[in-house]
């Protein structure tokens, strides 16, 4: 099983530190065996984590049995024990993957693993970062980077983007979207995501009045639906129904519908050989033209780019 260890400094964010703790945990493989085995370490048994305490059951030695290690944000910048960045330096010479949330950049990049790599954080230390770490090309504007062993992401709730996204790389879209549904998803986001960025669309509550409709439009997005269409399920009006949509989703049902084409083609992308011009018809696209700019749009990548990079061979 993926061991995931995530590093519990003092200062540590709370809700950095929660967000992989209660995403990982939750995720399950399609037999319903859990995907990760999770761990908390530190250089002590104690934390500080400003309006907590938190005892911890593992030591830094946990960093060397990490498959994926992951590095939360700090309130404060204190300067990182030289014990922490040499057992990070190690556990990446073994190829461990590490990833980082919000500020904890800052103390990846003490380590030296990201010089000459390109990096985030979140929006108000990116400046910060770059001063303290010139041989790092930071960037502000995305959610996430993704360097192959090396991730960054930004404040809050790119976190989770991040986290998604390692879930999508590990076991495919099916997981991930299935790991989205159960976790608290931020509303969407348009602009300045990084390329291959997780775009599942974020459900409403489950057990609210829309969750039935948006099975319902998953299971039929491959049809010619209209805003009257899904309306008249739901048995509204179409103003009434964008209403709802804003209020629990953040999006138009039509917007919805397109994402929900567009996961649907990833999942496809990844586990078919089928051409791109028939993957756009399956989902529901009326043109493979039309096809390719939502993709590229939602995605950041082209499907074929997108399939080069998480196509599973084994046919997982």
């Amino acid at each position: 099983m993926h061991t995931v260890v995530v590093l519990a400094l003092d200062k540590v964010v709370p809700f950095d530190l929660s967000t992989p703790i209660e995403v990982f945990t939750r995720t399950r493989l399609p037999d319903g065996r859990p995907a990760y085995r999770l761990r908390v370490c530190g250089p002590g048994p104690a934390v500080d984590a400003g309006v907590l305490t938190l005892r911890l059951h593992w030591g830094l030695e946990a960093l060397a049995e990490a498959d994926t290690i992951i590095v939360p944000g700090r309130s404060q910048l204190d300067p990182v024990p030289g014990k922490v960045l040499d057992a990070l330096r190690r556990a990446a010479a073994d190829g461990t993957r590490i990833a980082s949330i919000c500020s904890g950049a800052f103390t990846l990049a003490a380590t030296g693993l990201l010089d000459g790599l390109r990096a985030t954080t979140h929006w108000s230390a990116a400046t910060e970062l770059a001063a303290r770490h010139p041989l790092v090309e930071v960037d502000p504007d995305v959610l996430y980077v993704d360097n192959g062993q090396f991730l960054t992401s930004a404040g809050a709730a790119a976190g989770l983007d991040l986290c998604l996204h390692l879930i999508r790389r590990d076991h495919g879209s099916a997981v991930a979207a299935d790991a989205a549904r159960l976790s608290v998803m931020p509303l969407e986001r348009e602009g300045g995501q990084a390329q291959f960025i997780v775009h599942d669309h974020p459900p409403a509550p489950r057990g609210s009045e829309l969750e039935p409709l948006l099975r319902w439009v998953e299971d039929h997005c491959a049809e010619e639906l209209t805003l009257e269409d899904i309306a008249g399920k739901a048995g509204t009006s179409t103003r009434t129904l964008n209403r709802r949509f804003r209020e629990q989703t953040g999006t138009t049902p039509l917007q919805w519908l397109l994402r929900a084409r567009v996961r649907r083609a990833q999942h496809l992308l990844e586990t078919t050989d089928h051409p791109v011009d028939r993957i756009a018809a399956q989902v529901g696209f009326g043109s493979p033209t039309a096809f390719r700019d939502r993709f590229k749009r939602v995605a950041g990548t082209s499907p074929q780019s997108y399939r080069s990079a998480f196509r599973d061979p084994a046919g997982r």
